[in-house]
């Protein structure tokens, strides 16, 4: 089914700053954080990631919904982005795996969004004055009633959110491994807004995945009898999570080998005593180079994030844990990548990045990293 004309649709940022365009999507009036994702390819799983609840999401590739959606990319259950903006949707998707146009899975979910703006002068205008809350609205034609309402919605700031797209009940995802063998490892997984593929990469290498909802205790983490903790992404401000911190440090008191990505890389950096601010605009995207500081190598990755730790990206600092370095760096800006935790003796305990290893749409540069917490668990890292 082709992208269909729904009539005019306003989006206005809380500075004021007003874009008219056509209804694209759902119908209706949504509010969240305005950010950007420069990926040119992935559409399908960035809408599936729970990572961009209760974000608006502009796309600044300007052709979108070219190869439809399917039934076998999304990251999750469902569309998790607030609001979506596009300049040229597709008018007829052209691929063999689509199953429906991507118009028409936004409307089916109730996703509202709009198109035909100039995506590249909204995305300049968030670059220059930062992330900010917005509103899209099918049915408000006075930018000032709806920069109204944006001004009293929620901003991402002090907001914790991974309670709101978390698993309410266990799971496990089996290993994958061949006649009569047995899993290699167990893994307790805090679903912080977990996507699909990463439960996945580690049932590739022989673990049993246990996926455990955000609220568990160390308890219940321990009663899996696992062989490594793995906390997920997620969305919100790590600032104003405090539960799954103090049950970090709990397990890291007890030597339990810790991998974390994206939101875990953040509530690992607090574990051990460091601070997280707010990026200005977030890195969002599949072309962000990071360097492995461990190896020296750099790897394409991709990102889904707008808080960051602030860590000192030379020297070591002495934690209760052991002794925490800055592992990886993003060499566009110096932003802290990678966190690891090492005894004194040089023995690697814990690790975790800022990006996105799993990625299901690419790059896979950064896939070593699953390998890296298999070597942990065996005590060979």
């Amino acid at each position: 089914m082709s992208a269909r004309a729904q009539g005019p649709a306003l989006l206005v940022l809380e500075d004021g700053r007003t874009f008219h365009g056509e209804a694209y999507g759902a119908t209706g009036e949504t509010f969240g954080e305005a950010v950007f994702n420069t990926g040119m390819t992935g559409y399908q799983e960035t809408l599936t990631d729970p990572s961009y609840h209760r974000q608006v999401v502009v796309m600044t590739a300007p052709h979108v919904g070219n190869t439809g959606v399917n039934d076998e990319d999304p990251e999750s259950s469902r569309i998790w982005v607030a609001g979506y903006v596009v300049r040229d949707p597709a008018r007829v998707p052209s691929n063999w795996r689509s199953q429906r146009s991507l118009d028409e899975e936004l409307r089916t979910q109730g996703v509202v969004g709009i198109s035909g703006i100039d995506t590249r002068a909204l995305t300049r205008h968030l670059r220059e004055r930062g992330a900010m809350r917005v509103g899209i609205s099918t049915t408000e034609t006075d930018p000032a009633a709806l920069l109204a309402r944006v001004k009293a919605s929620i901003e991402m700031a002090g907001a914790e959110l991974a309670g709101e797209v978390s698993t309410q009940e266990a799971y496990v995802v089996p290993a994958i491994t061949g006649p009569g063998e047995e899993p290699r490892f167990r893994v307790a997984a805090l679903d912080l807004g977990i996507k699909t593929m990463t439960p996945h990469r580690m049932a590739e290498r022989g673990i049993e995945v246990h996926v455990l909802p955000a609220t568990s205790t160390l308890e219940e983490v321990l009663a899996v009898q696992p062989d490594g903790l793995f906390f997920s992404n997620g969305p919100g401000d790590p600032a104003a999570t405090t539960h799954q911190v103090e049950l970090l440090q709990g397990a890291l008191a007890q030597d339990l080998p810790y991998f974390g990505i994206c939101f875990g890389n953040q509530l690992f950096g607090r574990a051990l005593g460091f601070e997280t601010y707010k990026l200005t605009y977030g890195h969002r995207g599949i072309n962000q180079p990071v360097m492995d500081r461990t190896t020296g190598k750099v790897e394409v990755t991709a990102h889904n994030h707008g808080f960051a730790v602030d860590a000192p990206l030379e020297g070591e600092t002495v934690t209760p844990y052991g002794v925490a370095t800055v592992s990886h760096v993003c060499l566009n800006d110096d932003v802290v990548e990678g966190l690891e935790l090492r005894t004194p003796e040089g023995a690697l305990k814990s690790f975790s990045v800022q990006y996105h290893p799993e990625a299901a749409a690419g790059p896979h540069d950064a896939a070593y990293l699953f390998d890296r917490f298999v070597q942990l668990m065996t005590k060979e890292a």
